[in-house]
């Protein structure tokens, strides 16, 4: 009996006091700044090789830490549009901009180039293409214990993003609910934001470039009947999916 009790304390003071060693001792609210912070870093390491906004997070709730005990996991990430279809490139140089301590790399699948590194308190970090031009990279906290649960980055100083998003948005109708923002911190300080906003439906066929030719100032880096992307100060993506206009303005980080 003395000595399941001593076990026991043992046990206690391990889990509260030792380094966690297995992904399921951070929960939630302790992973997610790491997250945060990753997305930081993948922004600044796209530097000027392509056009970036910071992907709408993904909260999924329902997995289990054990047979008895509900956990979430946390995604977000960073898509990126570049001017040919050199993903790999992209994902390379990516993966060599990222801190050492990542041990980033890129590896050749059936699939594609596919970009793997570890951001630290057993947070992955995933890249790959999701069409010409088009790569994904993410950050994900893996099945892990609630907490406080995850608090996003307050998404303060983005009224010019927020405001040319709307903007944008105008030429194709009414959007179809608030623009969304999202934010990450910034490696060298600072916050990125991005300002996301979709059309209500019944998009016309007014070009995607139109709405933005006061706004970048400078040549697309795509310009498609779906697809425009462009970066000045701003980063500016455009998608047309069936009759709706998807748009997102960014202030990235600086390399």
């Amino acid at each position: 009996m003395a000595w399941g009790v001593l076990l026991a304390g043992l046990t206690w003071w391990s889990v509260r006091h030792d380094p966690p060693t297995v992904r399921e001792q951070r929960s939630l609210d302790q992973a997610g700044p790491v997250v945060d912070r990753a997305v930081g870093e993948l922004l600044a390491a796209v530097g000027r090789d392509g056009v970036p906004a910071i992907a709408p997070d993904q909260l999924d709730r329902g997995c289990r830490i054990t047979p008895l005990e509900d956990g979430a996991e946390l995604t977000r990430g960073v898509e990126v549009v570049v001017a040919g279809d050199d993903v790999g490139g992209l994902l390379q140089r990516m993966a060599d901009r990222l801190p050492s301590q990542w041990r980033a790399g890129v590896r050749t699948s059936a699939g594609g180039p596919i970009l793997r590194a570890d951001a630290g308190e057993f947070v992955a970090v995933e890249g790959r293409s999701t069409g010409p031009g088009r790569a994904l990279v993410t950050a994900t906290t893996g099945c892990r214990p609630i907490g406080t649960g995850y608090r996003a980055p307050g998404p303060t100083g983005a009224e010019r993003e927020s405001a040319e998003a709307s903007r944008a948005l105008a030429a194709w109708g009414d959007a179809a609910g608030p623009v969304e923002v999202l934010a990450a911190p910034c490696p060298s300080g600072g916050t990125a934001r991005t300002a996301r906003a979709e059309s209500a439906g019944g998009a016309s066929d007014t070009p995607l470039a139109g709405a933005f030719r006061d706004t970048v100032g400078a040549p697309a880096v795509r310009d498609t009947a779906d697809l425009y992307a462009a970066r000045s100060d701003v980063a500016v993506l455009a998608d047309r999916v069936d009759d709706r206009v998807r748009v997102a303005v960014t202030t990235g980080c600086p390399a």
